[in-house]
C-alpha cells in the first residue's frame, strides 16, 4: 500500500482541494494533517478570534473526512519535525501542501523540504490553492509583479482558472498514526462575543445563501455601512475554508454587475499576494517610503488609544472599532476610514494599526492586513497616496442616516437622523445628556498636519 501525507495550512477544506486531490490519485492511502505550529504562537498571531474558529474548521474538516471514511491527524510541535515523523510512522513517500506567499511560508517550506529530504520524502507544493491565480502567473514586462492594481485585473481576468475539484467520496487513512485530540473553540479565552462559526461547511452555506440573495446586489450595496451588503465570506476565505477559483467561477456563472464587483474584490485579494510573494518585506517595512516621521506610541498614546476604544468623538470610526471588538469583523469600508483616521488624521505609523487589526481580526492575515493598511497610509500601490478619507463626508455618504452608528455606538441612539455624525453640534443641553467624548483631533488640523509632514503644504 502507498501512502501519501497531505499537509493542511491555509486551506481547510476538502472541495476544489489539488494537494488532496494529487495525494488520493498517486497513493492507496493518504494521511490529512494539521500541525498546530508553535511559531505562529511565538510571533504572535494566534490572536483569540482567529484560534477559535480555526478551532472550527479542523472539527468541520475531521467530520466531513469521518463521513468519507478517514480523519483528520492533528500534531503539535514544529511543523518540519511534526510532518516527518508523521511521513516516517505511516511510511509515505510523498507529502503534498498548498503554496504560501509570506517569509514565514517560505522558510517553513524550505525546512520541509530539507527535512523530508534525507528521508528520501518527496514534497510536492501545489499553486492557486489559496488564490485563484498563482502569484507568479501574471507578470508585467520586466518585472516580476504589478504595482499597480488595474493592469493586474486586466491580465488576471484572461486568466483561464480550473475547474473546481470535487471533494473526494472516500478517504483511506493508514491505521496507527498518532494524533492529539481536536482543539475546542470552547477553551479559548478571550474570543468575541460575535464572532461567526467558522469551517467549511458553515462557510459553503453562507456563500451559497448570499448568491442567492445578496451577489445581484453587491455591486450597489457593498458600501452601505448599515445595509451591510458584503458577502462576510473574508475569514472562510482566508482559512481556506472555501475556493477563491470556485467562487470564481460560480460568480461568473452567475453573472451581472454584482458578480463582476464581487470577482474584482477577490482579485484584489490575489492582488496583495503577488506583492507579497514578490516584495515578503513589505510586511513590516514600507513598500513604498514617504520618509514618514510618525507620531510614535508615546507620543500618540492617547489618541491611539481613543482610536482602540471606539471613544475617538468621532461617531463612525467609533463605530467601526466597536464592531471589530464585538464580531473580530469590520465592514470594508469601515477598515478603510478607520485606517485613513489614524495614518492620516491622528498620522500615527501604520503598523500600529496594523497589530491591532492583527489581534481582533478573525480574518486578519499578513497578506491582505499589511498591505491594505500600506496602500491606505500611502506607502503601498495606492497611486493617489496623499488622499485622506474625511470622517464626516464617508458617513454621510455610506451611513447617511445614521443607522449604523446608532447601532454601535448605543450612547448616541437618541440622535436622530444625520446630527449623529456630529455630536459636537448638538445644543448644551443635548450634549450633557450624552456619555460621549469630544473629537481627539479637529480635522482641518489633522489635515493640516498631515500634509506638512508629506510636504504637500
Amino acid at each position: 500500500m502507498t501512502v501519501a501525507v497531505v499537509l493542511f495550512t491555509s486551506d481547510l477544506r476538502l472541495h476544489d482541494h489539488p494537494p488532496l486531490h494529487a495525494a488520493l490519485k498517486a497513493a492507496d492511502e493518504v494521511v490529512p494533517l494539521f500541525v498546530l505550529d508553535p511559531g505562529i504562537h511565538a510571533a504572535g498571531f494566534d490572536a483569540p478570534n482567529r484560534r477559535a474558529f480555526l478551532a472550527d474548521c479542523l472539527n468541520d474538516l475531521d467530520a466531513s473526512l469521518r463521513r468519507r471514511g478517514g480523519r483528520l491527524v492533528i500534531r503539535d510541535g514544529p511543523v518540519p519535525r511534526e510532518v516527518r515523523a508523521v511521513a516516517a510512522e505511516c511510511g509515505a513517500t510523498e507529502v503534498h501542501m498548498a503554496a504560501g506567499v509570506t517569509a514565514y511560508a517560505h522558510r517553513r517550506e524550505e525546512r520541509l523540504r530539507e527535512a523530508l529530504g534525507g528521508d528520501g520524502v518527496a514534497l510536492r507544493v501545489h499553486e492557486a490553492v489559496i488564490t485563484a491565480v498563482a502569484p507568479g502567473a501574471v507578470t508585467p514586462a520586466g518585472s516580476d509583479h504589478f504595482a499597480v492594481f488595474s493592469p493586474y485585473f486586466r491580465r488576471w481576468s484572461q486568466e483561464s482558472l480550473r475547474e473546481p475539484l470535487a471533494a473526494p467520496r472516500t478517504v483511506r487513512v493508514p491505521d496507527g498514526v498518532r494524533g492529539e485530540p481536536l482543539p475546542d473553540r470552547a477553551q479559548v479565552p478571550g474570543v468575541s462575543p460575535g464572532l461567526p462559526t467558522g469551517g467549511e461547511s458553515a462557510g459553503r452555506d453562507l456563500f451559497s445563501r448570499w448568491t442567492r440573495s445578496g451577489l445581484t446586489l453587491y455591486e450597489d450595496r457593498h458600501d452601505d455601512l448599515a445595509g451591510d451588503g458584503t458577502s462576510r465570506l473574508s475569514p472562510y476565505l482566508h482559512f481556506g475554508a472555501l475556493s477563491p477559483v470556485e467562487l470564481v467561477q460560480r460568480s461568473r456563472t452567475h453573472g451581472g454587475p454584482g458578480a463582476e464587483a464581487f470577482v474584482r474584490q477577490v482579485c484584489w485579494r490575489d492582488f496583495h499576494h503577488q506583492v507579497l510573494a514578490a516584495r515578503p518585506g513589505a510586511s513590516t517595512e514600507d513598500y513604498r517610503t514617504r520618509h514618514d516621521r510618525w507620531r510614535d506610541e508615546e507620543e500618540a498614546a492617547e489618541d491611539i488609544a481613543a482610536w482602540r476604544e471606539g471613544r475617538t468623538g468621532y461617531p463612525v470610526v467609533d463605530a467601526a472599532m466597536r464592531q471589530l471588538r464585538h464580531e473580530g469583523w469590520m465592514h470594508n469600508r469601515a477598515r478603510l476610514l478607520v485606517a485613513s483616521f489614524l495614518t492620516k488624521t491622528l498620522y500615527v505609523d501604520w503598523r500600529i494599526g496594523a497589530r491591532h487589526f492583527l489581534d481582533l481580526l478573525v480574518d486578519g492575515d499578513v497578506v491582505n492586513n499589511q498591505m491594505n493598511w500600506q496602500w491606505v497610509a500611502g506607502t503601498g500601490t495606492d497611486t493617489r497616496p496623499h488622499r485622506v478619507l474625511n470622517p464626516l463626508v464617508q458617513a454621510r455618504r455610506f451611513d447617511p442616516d445614521g443607522t449604523y452608528v446608532r447601532r454601535w455606538v448605543p450612547e448616541l441612539g437618541d440622535v436622530d437622523g444625520r446630527r449623529v455624525h456630529e455630536p459636537w453640534r448638538l445644543t448644551a443641553q443635548e450634549r450633557s445628556a450624552l456619555d460621549y467624548p469630544e473629537p481627539v483631533v479637529d480635522l482641518a488640523e489633522g489635515l493640516a498636519r498631515f500634509r506638512h509632514a508629506r510636504g504637500r503644504d
